[in-house]
């Protein structure tokens, strides 16, 4: 099969009632984008420091608080940009002198490299594994900050979230900054385990990207304003002392995006609704099951990530033998309207890359490997 593969039309009957598999931009409920629609006139285009916003900013973090479970004295921070501008105010506010990094693919190697070119920083310490393998975990972390992904997007490995150990195998005071922008809502977690759990909400939270969430521990907390403290130049923008008071007041230091911040906020309340993180990671752990199943007794695919206990539930990378060319496979699907499966573009392999987010219904995912059979049955493997 490749891409002269003549136009294919799937039956309506096999394809998902929504076709949106994209790991991020993710899907969007409808009843979520009505709900906008609705409070469009009095919110949309309002100032945001002012209650009509905040009520919103407000109602996310409380809403945060009670689906992660967050014990007294932590915090829910939030500020403008996503993950990606997040590595950079941590590398300025939660980082005193050195890092380690557990690198998995193409996103944790991104906050490795800020670190590493950071002046004020020494050189991390950077611990990587090849995509798709099995993570080598530190057993020993040299540094004050302990940085790792819960869930690598760009591969579908995870990492169980956890505290390192010492020279002297106890464990230590650095700070445990966990990467959870696909990971969080849709994977368990334990707040003892981490002192800083970041993500940007357009994937799990099913709302469009520009913000990041930060849950912070007392200890990160007290890092973030002993680093300001120190008089450490830092942009005002990156400064999380500055996102840290603005959060404390349910805003920002400049303007946001107010349709995130609504969808977010809506989300959050709709997981809380259905049963909480619970029953969210639950609805994820049922469509992995669905493709991973599938995957493995396919005749010509295989799950990406070979050890199971490492799959992610939440974006999950299949991989095809050299009969099937998954980038034809994924245009006739898009032709279909079923969108975004394309792998991650920098990792060149022959797969399909599937979200499995808590706002796509399992039925969606069983829908879309039947989809798949039925483009592979019409063209035949190795057919043109």
């Amino acid at each position: 099969m490749n891409v002269s593969t003549p136009e294919i039309v799937i039956p309506a009957a096999l394809l998902p009632n929504d076709g949106r598999f994209g790991s991020g931009p993710s899907k969007v409920r409808h009843d979520a984008v009505a709900a906008l629609a609705d409070a469009a006139p009095k919110y949309l285009g309002t100032s945001h420091r002012h209650s009509t916003v905040r009520s919103v900013v407000g109602r996310m973090r409380t809403g945060m608080a009670s689906l992660f479970g967050l014990p007294d004295g932590y915090e829910v921070l939030l500020g403008n940009g996503g993950s990606t501008q997040f590595w950079d105010a941590a590398a300025f506010g939660l980082i005193e002198r050195r890092s380690s990094h557990l690198v998995l693919g193409e996103f944790s190697s991104k906050f490795a490299a800020v670190t590493r070119n950071a002046p004020h920083l020494e050189d991390p310490e950077v611990v990587e594994s090849e995509p798709g393998g099995t993570p080598a975990r530190l057993d020993v972390v040299n540094g004050d900050a302990y940085a790792y992904p819960q869930n690598e997007t760009s591969t579908g490995v995870t990492v169980p979230v956890h505290r390192p150990l010492g020279d002297a195998l106890v464990l230590v005071d650095a700070l445990v900054l966990v990467d959870a922008t696909s990971a969080a809502g849709g994977m368990a977690v334990d707040p003892a385990d981490f002192d800083a759990y970041y993500f940007a909400p357009q994937k799990c939270f099913a709302t469009d990207a520009g913000i990041w969430i930060a849950l912070c521990s007392p200890a990160a907390i007290a890092r973030i304003e002993s680093i300001h403290a120190s008089g450490r130049w830092t942009p005002p923008t990156l400064d999380l002392a500055i996102a840290l008071e603005n959060s404390r007041l349910d805003q920002t230091y400049n303007t946001p995006a107010l349709a995130t911040l609504f969808l977010l906020a809506n989300q959050v309340d709709w997981m809380l609704a259905q049963g909480g993180l619970s029953w969210a990671t639950g609805r994820c752990n049922t469509s992995a099951g669905i493709v991973y199943g599938w995957a493995a007794t396919h005749a010509h695919a295989t799950p990406f990530v070979k050890d199971a206990d490492y799959r992610s539930p939440v974006t999950a990378t299949i991989d095809f033998d050299d009969t099937v060319d998954a980038a034809a496979l994924a245009a006739v699907l898009r032709a279909n309207g079923i969108l975004d499966v394309e792998p991650y573009r920098k990792l060149g392999r022959n797969q399909l890359r599937i979200a499995l987010f808590p706002a796509i219904e399992p039925e969606d995912v069983r829908a879309l490997t039947a989809s798949i059979d039925y483009v592979l049955d019409v063209v035949g493997p190795g057919k043109s």
